[in-house]
């Protein structure tokens, strides 16, 4: 079907240099973004790689799902910024070199927490910060300014530093309902015929258009 907009391109928006696809751009073996997840900014939005997602040096990967909006400064704090905090200073002293890199091994394998993993069609405001390992659930909204340091329930709000779940989106019932329904995993071309079902229909009007199509 013609009129599917192209994932690959890294400006969808006409006139609006701000906004990049996320997936076309990412390069990082440990970074994976789904399909038309992408970031607002009016100053470096191609740089988000490197000024978004921040202390990245591995093994644990950020996972983005599909159809997610992320505001300004949206930033992922990953586990590399760990410092020792066991002993008397939290101070990484064999980073700096000298003979102080003969004690590399006191700062490797610090405890993580693992991946980092946003679901599919999640918002964050402007300035949310994600720190290291945190979960985030399908079609949460992340508030302006949040610091998320623990997981977000599907289709949860935060918000707050340390955010904490403002409220649901919807009852339990119908969140599972919605997480069998899964629109964002439906083809492209079968979104494109039912956007106004899934941005302004009941949950009864999508459940109808998934039985009808899977």
């Amino acid at each position: 079907m013609s009129g599917v907009p192209d994932p690959d391109v890294v400006r969808p928006v006409v006139g609006a240099e701000r906004v990049v696809l996320l997936k076309p751009l990412v390069r990082s073996a440990l970074i994976e973004v789904g399909e038309y997840t992408y970031y607002d900014d009016p100053d470096d939005p191609e740089g988000f790689e490197t000024r978004n997602v921040l202390y990245h040096y591995g093994p644990e990967k950020l996972r983005i799902g599909k159809y997610c909006a992320l505001g300004t400064g949206t930033t992922f704090v990953m586990n590399g910024a760990n410092h020792r905090m066991d002993g008397p200073s939290t101070y990484p002293f064999p980073i700096m070199g000298g003979d102080w890199a003969a004690h590399f091994g006191l700062i490797t394998g610090l405890p993580g927490r693992g991946d980092t993993v946003v679901g599919n069609d999640v918002w964050f405001g402007l300035d949310a910060k994600v720190m290291p390992g945190v979960r985030i659930g399908h079609g949460a909204i992340v508030a302006t300014g949040a610091v998320v340091v623990d997981d977000v329930p599907d289709y949860g709000i935060v918000g707050g530093n340390p955010a904490k779940v403002i409220r649901r989106r919807f009852s339990d019932e119908d969140v599972e309902r919605l997480l069998a329904i899964a629109w964002w995993d439906w083809p492209a071309e079968v979104v494109t015929q039912h956007v106004p079902a899934i941005m302004a229909g009941s949950i009864d009007e999508l459940e109808s258009v998934w039985k009808s199509v899977r």
